[in-house]
């Protein structure tokens, strides 16, 4: 026997109301009175009523739906920065799609269909390291549909961006690792596409500077993230006629798995060679030894950027364009250093 679905004119008839009201009272407008709006929403949970967003979209011209792209969930980075947007669009009403690209930029185009066909009122994006062409996103501009970047952040696109101060982040580390006597400090650093790349490697020049310690490009590996080609990268910084006696990571994914090259080459870490990385994953306090680290405000990145996209749809933000959030990173100290 097929169940009788509720509608706003059951929940009208049980307590006496029009179906105006009703309707009003389920998506919060504020001419209902308070005790009104509380029976209904309490009938209609009793009762099981299930809104119909696509009409609700159609009067309202909004889904309250908005999207996320990440580029990867392989580590515990991307997918706290999604539970941290996903805790203010939830508390303000709103729904959320993620998806992920893969750190592939067909897959992120790909993604962008889903975003649009699914209408989502706005749209947070961290992109993939292949991502160099931005038409798939500057689509949403042209729609008028609010965009903001986070992480790794697009700079041909004048929209909202949160990002941490990586240069300072790299900085600090590499500083950390000369103060501890070290003088040889390799770095495998990112993608020459990311900006997050530029600016870590910037960071990690200017502590070399400062502690008057000579730049050697022949201690600086760019790669593509691609985890499998570091035992590659170790191999060749340590058969150099002057192999480093520190390593400075891109990241901790990337960290973690030098520590591991290097034990399996019989050396000590941090007693031959010290291994600093960025972000604080999660397992990089599990690891033996402990990954010292560049600690990121992951949650807060995710808060930051859906706080800056709900505005632009609410339209409580005028000059939004030109709106740049950095926040602060820490250095955790632990045994890798």
């Amino acid at each position: 026997m097929k169940r009788h679905q509720v509608t706003i004119v059951d929940i009208a008839k049980a307590l006496n109301l029009s179906k105006s009201t009703v309707s009003r009272a389920l998506t919060g407008h504020p001419s209902v009175k308070e005790d009104t709006r509380q029976a209904v929403l309490e009938l209609a949970e009793k009762m099981d009523y299930q809104r119909n967003m696509l009409a609700i979209s159609l009067i309202t011209r909004k889904t309250n739906t908005i999207g996320i792209i990440v580029p990867e969930f392989t580590s515990s980075y991307f997918p706290n920065m999604t539970i941290g947007a996903q805790e203010v669009a939830s508390k303000a009403g709103y729904n959320t799609v993620i998806c992920q690209s893969n750190e592939s930029y067909e897959t992120e185009v790909a993604n962008t269909k889903v975003m649009l066909a699914n209408q989502v009122d706005g749209i947070l994006v961290s992109l993939s390291k292949e991502t160099r062409n931005f038409d798939h996103l500057k689509i949403f501009q042209r729609k008028g549909i609010p965009i903001v970047f986070f992480n790794r952040v697009c700079d041909d696109m004048d929209v909202p961006k949160v990002i941490v101060d990586d240069f300072e982040g790299a900085y600090k580390a590499v500083s950390h690792l000369l103060e501890r006597g070290r003088k040889r400090i390799a770095h495998l650093s990112g993608p020459t596409s990311l900006r997050i790349s530029e600016k870590r490697l910037n960071g990690y020049k200017a502590a070399l500077k400062k502690h008057n310690v000579p730049y050697d490009e022949n201690l600086v590996i760019p790669y593509d993230l691609n985890t499998d080609m570091v035992h590659i990268y170790v191999t060749h910084l340590l058969s150099l006629p002057q192999p480093p006696d520190a390593i400075f990571a891109i990241n901790d994914p990337t960290a973690i798995e030098i520590i591991q090259v290097i034990k399996k080459k019989g050396l000590r870490v941090p007693e031959d060679i010290a291994v600093v990385g960025f972000s604080n994953d999660f397992a990089s306090g599990l690891i033996h030894p402990s990954l010292t680290t560049v600690a990121q405000p992951v949650k807060e990145i995710g808060r930051t950027a859906a706080q800056l996209l709900l505005d632009q749809i609410n339209r409580d933000v005028t000059d939004w364009k030109s709106i740049i959030r950095v926040l602060k990173t820490e250095l955790i100290v632990r045994e890798s250093s």
